[in-house]
């Protein structure tokens, strides 16, 4: 046993040893080659490794495109030729201007813009020991680099400026382009008149032209030319960039700093979906940025396209009828309107929030011409005057104020320190269908009054009236309900939500509230709010794109990548019973004896279909600069049709009318013009 032990002992070390052994010839080949490689072949790897460099690139994609909801172009991109550089990393101002003497032999650019700078920064690159000779020692010991070379600058001669010959100015223009680049980033040189010839040239001889490319770009065209073109919005310049502003929020996204983007309408609200995949391309260059090999390692994209739900004739046609409205007022009294410079309309599908047309027109003085406006519709608000009383007489039946058929009796009402109150004129007992079809503002009166806590109906002459301040809560969210005072959630950038006057303890000021006569709503506020009482007391979302589509190869548009389908915000809080007789006043309001619009809408028969709704004038001063310059009105109407199914609701405002006996019916007119184009251009 002993022995078997001992055996077993002396045979574990040599195991030991063997593995041991192993393992030195192991390290002992792997010393050996690492020696080969850096000692024999160590130079002529570090060469190959200097000889190349791998960069990736991105390279821009065509922006998506814009149709309307017949599939016609609306924003498209034409097709040109541009020059491009692209810098690889750590490259100088010389590796520029030898890359600009090149490339002045190949194209043509203008030299108008370049500055009395570029030049002295182009001779100082050609006689940069002349320059630096000019320095005494004493500024060359006292001055960092930076004030060094501007000093430099400062001495050369305007002798030296005019000496440069005209090739040289080009050259300077072609830097002057090429220093905008950012490394690695494409940046157009060229892309306006670029010549088939110049073109072909630079294609010719990339290999002579460290960085710089041939390529097919694009410019944003616009078929229907100035029709909608506010609302499709602007893209930057590739010079513009990203807006220094939103730079982070760009860069973290993936965007370039010379990078287009869109900077308002539905080109900034759609950006994400417009901008395209980047096609990231890997460039083997030598050290002196020729390159030698070039590898697509993520494919381009272009943008997805949008399809609106404007229909551009139509919308054609209501932008025509607004201006030529206004012209003819404006022309009809040219002195009593001279502070009448804007019509607005807009025109939406009740019941799916389709946006049909967007219209605001707008007279420049100066230039006696009319100008399209239409983002007006969305950003200025206005006071509506009466076409709001339809939510005054929802809120009254809601809060219980009102009841159904209840009547008030309409004549002057005198609240102790207050101004008379009044309808244009007396009207007698009127019940809630009288209220609209005649436009009473005394039933809207007792309605906030009510409201308000004073229940004395009739008020008494000369009485103080009692007020509870959170009547003015209570009235504005039942207004809320309606979208006004509030975003609407339309697919747009920067929607205003009007204007909230103050919380006064006042009763006056909230019996003009109930009249339109105390917030300001905008031109798409209102249509959202006759909208909602057109589709039976659902709101909801207005929006101008209907689907957004992948690109295409072809012709023809892409497969649908998402819809935009109907958006109910919500359901206003009020019984269907209350609904109806708001929808029978207004319809009264157009075709009963005495409606305020009977004489425009009353007679006309659109094929068959008749609208209904609720005109409105308010009160407004007109100031400028804080001072007051003349006292105006703003004529409302909104509207829907067919009255009995409506698929087409409308709003139209246009401020700051003079008031004249004579009075030319601009928002009337506008409405028929509108109701016209719309029966005509969609079949019922």
């Amino acid at each position: 046993m002993g022995k078997k032990k001992k055996t077993k002992k002396e045979k574990l070390p040599l195991r030991l040893n063997i593995i041991f052994f192993i393992m030195f010839l192991m390290f002992s080949a792997l010393v050996l080659q690492l020696g080969v490689v850096q000692i024999l072949n160590g130079e002529e790897f570090q060469q190959e490794i200097d000889r190349t460099v791998r960069e990736t690139t991105k390279e821009p994609v065509p922006r998506g495109e814009i149709y309307d909801s017949n599939h016609r172009l609306v924003v498209g991109n034409k097709p040109i030729y541009a020059i491009t550089y692209t810098p690889q990393k750590g490259l100088q101002a010389n590796d520029r201007l030898e890359v600009a003497e090149k490339l002045v032999a190949f194209i043509d650019l203008s030299t108008e813009d370049i500055t009395e700078r570029n030049k002295k920064e182009y001779w100082y690159l050609k006689n940069k020991e002349a320059a630096v000779e000019r320095l005494t020692d004493k500024e060359k010991k006292d001055l960092d680099d930076t004030e060094e070379y501007n000093l430099a600058l400062e001495r050369i001669t305007e002798k030296e400026m005019n000496d440069l010959s005209e090739q040289e100015k080009k050259v300077i223009a072609i830097k002057k382009e090429l220093d905008k680049a950012y490394a690695l980033t494409p940046q157009i040189v060229k892309n306006e008149d670029v010549t088939m010839e110049e073109y072909a040239k630079v294609s010719e001889n990339l290999d002579k032209l460290p960085g710089i490319n041939a390529i097919a770009d694009w410019n944003r065209h616009y078929p229907f030319n100035n029709t909608f073109k506010n609302l499709a919005g602007n893209i930057t310049s590739q010079d513009q960039g990203i807006p220094a502003d939103q730079e982070e929020h760009f860069l973290t996204r993936g965007y370039s700093r010379n990078d287009r983007v869109g900077t308002s309408g539905l080109e900034e609200y759609y950006e994400e979906v417009l901008r395209g995949r980047k096609e990231q391309v890997q460039y083997i260059t030598k050290k002196d940025g020729t390159t030698i090999d070039s590898e697509t390692v993520v494919e381009g994209k272009p943008g997805k396209d949008l399809v609106l739900t404007i229909d551009m004739e139509f919308q054609k046609k209501v932008d025509e009828v607004v201006k030529q409205e206004l012209q003819n007022t404006i022309q009809k009294h040219p002195y009593q309107h001279q502070f009448l410079s804007d019509a607005i309309a807009v025109v939406m599908n009740p019941k799916t929030g389709e946006l049909l047309a967007v219209s605001a027109q707008t007279h420049d003085k100066k230039k006696n011409e009319y100008i399209n406006t239409s983002y007006k519709a969305l950003h200025d608000s206005y006071l509506p005057g009466s076409a709001v009383k339809g939510a005054t007489v929802l809120a009254g039946y809601q809060s219980g104020t009102i009841t159904p058929g209840q009547v008030f009796v309409d004549r002057t009402i005198n609240i102790a320190g207050s101004p008379p109150k009044g309808s244009y004129r007396t009207l007698g007992s009127v019940n809630d269908y009288d209220a609209l079809r005649l436009s009473s503002n005394v039933y809207m009166f007792y309605i906030a009054l009510q409201m308000g806590g004073e229940m004395r109906h009739p008020f008494p002459d000369g009485s103080k009236a009692s007020f509870n301040m959170a009547a003015w809560t209570e009235m504005r969210g039942y207004f809320q309900q309606f979208g006004l005072g509030k975003h609407t959630g339309v697919d747009f950038p920067y929607e205003s939500t009007g204007v909230t006057g103050d919380n006064p303890f006042n009763p006056g000021l909230l019996m003009d509230f109930a009249i339109g006569q105390y917030d300001n709503f905008t031109a798409m506020q209102m249509v959202q709010y006759v909208s909602t009482i057109a589709n039976d007391g659902y709101r909801v979302r207005p929006h101008f794109v209907k689907e957004i589509r992948n690109p295409s190869n072809n012709d023809e548009l892409g497969p649908v990548y998402r819809t935009n389908g109907t958006d109910v915000l919500n359901r206003i809080d009020m019984s269907q019973q209350y609904i109806n007789r708001v929808k029978e006043g207004f319809r009264q309001a157009f075709h009963a004896n005495g409606g305020t619009g009977t004489d425009y809408f009353g007679t006309k028969d659109y094929r068959g279909y008749k609208a209904a709704g609720k005109t409105g004038t308010a009160e407004n001063e007109f100031y400028r600069d804080g001072e007051k310059l003349g006292d105006t009105e703003n004529l409302s109407l909104v509207g829907y049709a067919p009255y009995d199914d409506p698929e087409m609701a409308f709003a139209i405002i246009v401020p700051h009318t003079g008031i004249v006996d004579n009075k030319y019916p601009i928002n009337h007119r506008i409405g028929q013009g509108i109701l016209d184009a719309y029966f005509e251009t969609y079949k019922p």
